[in-house]
């Protein structure tokens, strides 16, 4: 599969989108997220290919109207549907993404697939997997860049760095952020969110979907008069010693969530408050964690949108 091209050449005319809007975000239903309980996954699905990009083990079905999901076992599987929720809520554009237990798929054997064999628990059921929904009214036509963009200065983009930050997205990189094509509009998003929910760092030291690590991760790392920086990958683990030169490069990522200005910050903070405790609880069940999990997550998301608000 040839992946798209970073910047890719878009129609002038058209316009950029990186926010819109949410409107009442109070009303806003966390559970099913941006695709609302229409497009909820049901029924059985066919398998029809395996993906091999990516870290990540991935494999397309397709329902029984004819819609096509990308369906994603693993570790990232409850963390990325979580995540896509609360960009959702405060207006950033979003995968319609959907955890699901247990997913039937005609066709699939732990033989079908060269990755994540050991998410199929039987011939034709995978366990644990988030299924995100590619509607027809919505093509990829690219990738984009956090440092060449058209939105360069804005409280949106700025907006958008520091909710990497609140998420510890550790994986932030032009591959993940995604152009589309809607209804005659381009709409940039963050298209992959997995590595999210745990401890910030390299591939090396990082973690993800870990509570205890999520809690105890460091959010503001410093602030002046004029701006904050958020903490992204942090200070090196022992282990990350051992790879000194991969360390340094990761390390330049830590610059997306640095220099955001106090008022922009502030902004993207009063926008998280409106959410209610039951809005952040029901961002996690949806995405299968247990009741204590939820509440755990719940309760270290508010004390960080708490710390936004201070600023």
């Amino acid at each position: 599969m040839q992946r798209p091209k970073v910047n890719a050449a878009l129609d002038r005319n058209e316009p950029r989108l990186i926010w819109s809007s949410p409107g009442h975000i109070a009303s806003r239903d966390l559970f099913y997220g941006p695709g609302g309980a229409q497009h909820a996954p049901s029924g059985t699905f066919k398998f029809l290919e395996e993906i091999t990009s990516g870290a990540s083990p991935k494999f397309d079905v397709e329902d029984e109207l004819g819609m096509r999901w990308r369906v994603k076992p693993g570790p990232e599987a409850r963390p990325e549907t979580a995540a896509t929720r609360l960009l959702w809520a405060v207006g950033y554009f979003a995968d319609e993404d959907y955890f699901v237990p247990e997913l039937r798929v005609k066709g699939l054997k732990k033989t079908t697939l060269a990755r994540g064999q050991m998410y199929v628990i039987r011939d034709g059921v995978i366990a644990g997997v988030r299924v995100e929904r590619h509607g027809k009214d919505r093509k990829k036509v690219g990738n984009w860049d956090w440092r060449k963009n058209p939105f360069a200065g804005t409280r949106e983009l700025n907006g958008l760095r520091v909710m990497m930050a609140l998420l510890n997205n550790s994986d932030i990189k032009p591959i993940n952020n995604a152009i589309y094509a809607v209804n005659g509009q381009y709409h940039y998003a963050v298209s992959d969110l997995g590595a999210t929910f745990g401890r910030p760092g390299t591939a090396l030291s990082q973690s993800k979907d870990d509570l205890f690590d999520y809690r105890k991760a460091r959010f503001i790392a410093k602030t002046t008069p004029e701006d904050v920086h958020f903490v992204l990958i942090g200070r090196p683990a022992p282990v990350d010693v051992l790879f000194w030169p991969l360390y340094l490069k990761q390390r330049q990522r830590e610059n997306i969530v640095q220099n955001i200005p106090r008022e922009h910050a502030r902004w993207l903070g009063g926008l998280l408050s409106q959410l209610s405790t039951k809005q952040l609880h029901d961002c996690f069940r949806a995405a299968g964690y247990m009741p204590e999990e939820a509440e755990g997550y719940t309760v270290a998301l508010k004390q960080r949108i708490a710390q936004l608000n201070r600023l």
